[in-house]
């Protein structure tokens, strides 16, 4: 399809960087330098322009201006809004102003490219076919929903390992996609069609999971009365999905290692090898190597399996993301629940999910919006919603909400995350929130002024400002130094550690990568 897109940015030399890239996905683009010009090219323009992309920061009429205006006049046109700041509040806002997608500056080609073919699929309604592929088993890379620089890498590199039978372990925490990602590689193989066997090895018993994945003949075990098929049997010629792995028996190892070695299984009890033909993908959200370290992994199956390693990030480090992933769980849980017509998102409601971090990743979210999608009672989700969700961010809190005793404490959970109250409920996509008892009626937070002096030492509690020669350190040094007292002070909350810097949360993550700084271990020195 051939989209009509606006440009809207004071600088020329963004616009005319923004036209070739768009003329470079074979779309026409139109250009304006400010808010006013581009309302005037819309009023007077004869044909349709299906996607806007718009600076935020521009004279006589700014982004946001433009945003709501354009609303107000009913033109519902997706709009992707550009920020040189990368500042989470930015974002939020424009969100709530009813932004479609957001990218930072300096944006790649490739970003941008990805962010109006978002917006052409959503006014085509495609994600209906994909909801259709996914019943059918069928996952490509196409149903990745993605626009963010670091996903489409991910993307990227799962597509070369689909062209070879080369081990992949797929890294990241759970709840990011590991398996949706290992299907697109079978998909895309020339095992597709072929049997995709999933085991979950954290999930079995240890005294059944070599039965389980080599099989067992019969009288193997004690009450054994049949003859079990394996799963890299099962999966012979297609491609066996080996979840969490970091969790197999070490005496499991072994045979593993000669089955990914030689392509021969021995099933128990039988004394015989079979050969099989089974392309492996691994998963796991532990750090192997460390595994490895403290001796419950074997390094010759490590260096074995981790021949091409994908690590898929975190929901929290792609925010870009999340707009999408809502508009297509939406649109699929719609047609599930049989819903006349699709679920809509409101901006307030887009607005506060873009904004939450999600710990339990897209597992997290589309848990929520299936919720939610199920409940609402309108053609719209609204944050109202989400309370679950909007008590955790405390500039989303209704007055109602805070009244009740199942509002979270946000700063007590970001102080300290061991559970201090008595009772927890269990809400969207089963993650345990506390909640304040009734018979306490005062909330259990920590002091952060003696929550601080337990955790650093007056000594360690001081950013010094010369170095050992009595000359006064460099900017970064300091500057390297509070950010990482930050993140341990607030326990990795990246939100609150951005907010109390006064930083974006783009920034934050910028200055990360420039410091070499691991948010997960931020006293830990780079390599």
């Amino acid at each position: 399809m051939i989209a009509h897109v606006l440009v809207v940015d004071d600088d020329p030399i963004q616009r005319r960087l923004l036209k070739n890239a768009v003329e470079r996905f074979g779309h026409v683009a139109h250009l304006a330098e400010n808010g006013l010009v581009a309302l005037d090219f819309l009023q007077n323009l004869s044909g349709p322009v299906n996607v806007i992309v718009l600076d935020l920061m521009m004279p006589e009429m700014d982004g946001l201006s433009f945003l709501s205006t354009i609303r107000s006049m009913g033109i519902d046109t997706p709009v992707i809004v550009q920020t040189g700041q990368g500042g989470i509040e930015t974002v939020v806002e424009a969100m709530r102003a009813g932004a479609f997608d957001f990218v930072v500056k300096p944006v790649s080609p490739e970003r941008i490219g990805a962010s109006i073919g978002n917006a052409l699929k959503v006014g085509q309604k495609e994600t209906k076919s994909r909801t259709g592929r996914r019943r059918a088993g069928i996952v490509g890379f196409n149903d990745i929903v993605s626009a963010s620089p670091d996903m489409l890498r991910v993307i990227d590199l799962a597509q070369r390992a689909a062209h070879s039978n080369i081990p992949v372990v797929l890294e990241g925490e759970s709840g990011v996609g590991k398996e949706m990602v290992a299907r697109a590689i079978q998909s895309a193989s020339d095992r597709a069609g072929k049997p995709f066997i999933t085991v979950n090895c954290g999930a079995i018993p240890h005294n059944l999971v070599e039965s389980i994945l080599f099989g067992h003949e019969k009288g193997a075990f004690t009450g054994a009365s049949e003859r079990h098929t394996g799963k890299f049997v099962e999966a012979d010629g297609g491609t066996l999905f080996l979840d969490e792995i970091g969790d197999l028996p070490l005496e499991v190892q072994v045979k593993l290692l000669r089955a990914v070695q030689q392509g021969e299984i021995e099933t128990v009890g039988a004394g015989k090898v079979q050969k099989v033909n089974v392309r492996l993908i691994s998963a796991t959200n532990k750090d192997l190597i460390e595994e490895v370290r403290a001796g419950r992994f074997r390094e010759d199956l490590y260096y074995r399996l981790n021949v091409f390693p994908i690590t898929i990030p975190a929901l929290r480090r792609r925010k870009e993301d999340i707009p999408h992933l809502v508009r297509v769980f939406a649109e699929r849980f719609s047609a599930e629940q049989k819903l006349e017509r699709s679920v809509g998102i409101s901006a307030s409601a887009m607005a506060l999910l873009t904004a939450y971090d999600w710990p339990g990743n897209i597992r997290q979210l589309e848990n929520a919006i299936f919720r939610a999608v199920v409940l609402t009672q309108g053609d719209k989700l609204t944050d109202e919603d989400f309370p679950q969700i909007a008590a955790q961010l405390p500039e989303f809190r209704s007055e109602e909400l805070a009244a009740t005793g199942a509002a979270v404490q946000p700063s007590s959970l970001e102080m300290d995350p061991r559970p201090r109250l008595r009772h927890e409920a269990v809400v969207d996509g089963g993650f345990p929130i506390p909640v304040r008892s009734a018979m306490h009626t005062q909330p259990m937070r920590p002091d952060p002024r003696a929550l601080l002096a337990a955790a650093y030492p007056a000594s360690d509690n001081v950013i010094v400002s010369t170095d050992d020669t009595g000359e006064v350190r460099k900017l970064a040094d300091v500057e390297e130094e509070l950010i990482r007292f930050a993140l341990k002070f607030y326990r990795g909350q990246m939100s609150q550690v951005a907010r109390k810097l006064g930083i974006g949360r783009s920034t934050l993550y910028r200055k990360l990568k420039d410091y070499g700084i691991d948010p997960d271990d931020p006293l830990k020195e780079a390599a």
